[in-house]
C-alpha cells in the first residue's frame, strides 16, 4: 500500500471511529450510568465485533450484501427497530450512583450483545464496506487487508476508550438526578437522530 493511500486510510478510519454514532453514543451513556469498569465488556464487544465485521466483509460477504437489496432492507428495519428500543432504554435510564454497588434490574450492554450490535449498526456496516471497497486493491488483498484491519482496529480501540472515558468524566457533573435525566434523554434523542440517515437513504 502506497504511503499516500495509507494516510488516506488512517484519516478515513479515524473519522468513522471518532465521530458520533450509535456505538459512541451508547458507550458515553454507559460510562455515565455504570462507570468505566462495568462498561469494559461493552467496549471490548465493540472492538472485537467490528474487527470480525471487517474480516467477514473482506472475505466476500460485503459483495453479497451490496448485490442483494433485500439484505439492505432487512438491516434497515432490524437496525432501526433495535436502536429505537436502545434509545428508549437510554432515555429512561436512572444513573447508578457512587453508593450503589450493584443493580439487579439495569445492566450495561454485555460483550456478546455489543459484538452482535455491530451487524445492525448502519454506520459501522457502511464504514466496513467502504473501507474494504476503497482501500483493498486487486492483487494486494492479503497485504492490504492486514493493514486495513490493523488501522481500523486501532482507531476503534482508541475511540471506544475515549467515548467511554468521556462518559465517566461527565459523571461528577451529573450527580443531580435532574441533570442526569436530561443527559440520558439527550443521548436517547441523539441515538434516534443517528437512525435518520439510515432510514431515509
Amino acid at each position: 500500500m502506497r504511503f499516500d493511500v495509507f494516510l488516506a486510510l488512517v484519516a478515513f478510519a479515524s473519522v468513522m471511529a471518532f465521530t458520533p454514532g450509535p456505538n459512541n453514543i451508547l458507550l458515553t451513556a454507559s460510562g455515565v450510568n455504570f462507570g468505566f469498569a462495568r462498561t469494559i465488556p461493552h467496549l471490548l464487544g465493540v472492538d472485537v465485533g467490528y474487527v470480525l465485521l471487517m474480516a467477514v466483509f473482506a472475505a466476500g460477504l460485503g459483495l453479497v450484501f451490496t448485490a442483494a437489496p433485500i439484505l439492505q432492507l432487512v438491516l434497515k428495519i432490524a437496525g432501526a427497530a433495535y436502536m429505537l428500543w436502545l434509545a428508549w432504554k437510554v432515555a429512561s435510564a436512572r444513573p447508578v450512583t457512587d453508593g450503589e454497588t450493584g443493580n439487579k434490574v439495569r445492566k450495561p450492554m454485555t460483550f456478546l450483545q455489543a459484538v452482535a450490535f455491530q451487524w445492525i449498526n448502519p454506520k459501522g456496516v457502511v464504514a466496513a464496506l467502504s473501507g474494504v471497497a476503497i482501500y483493498m486493491q486487486p492483487g494486494h488483498e492479503r497485504e492490504d487487508f492486514a493493514i486495513i484491519l490493523s488501522v481500523f482496529a486501532l482507531c476503534t480501540v482508541l475511540s471506544t476508550a475515549t467515548w467511554a472515558g468521556f462518559g465517566v468524566g461527565l459523571r461528577r457533573f451529573l450527580r443531580d438526578p435532574m441533570h442526569a435525566r436530561v443527559f440520558n434523554v439527550a443521548m436517547g434523542l441523539l441515538l434516534v437522530a443517528s437512525i435518520y440517515p439510515m432510514v431515509t437513504d
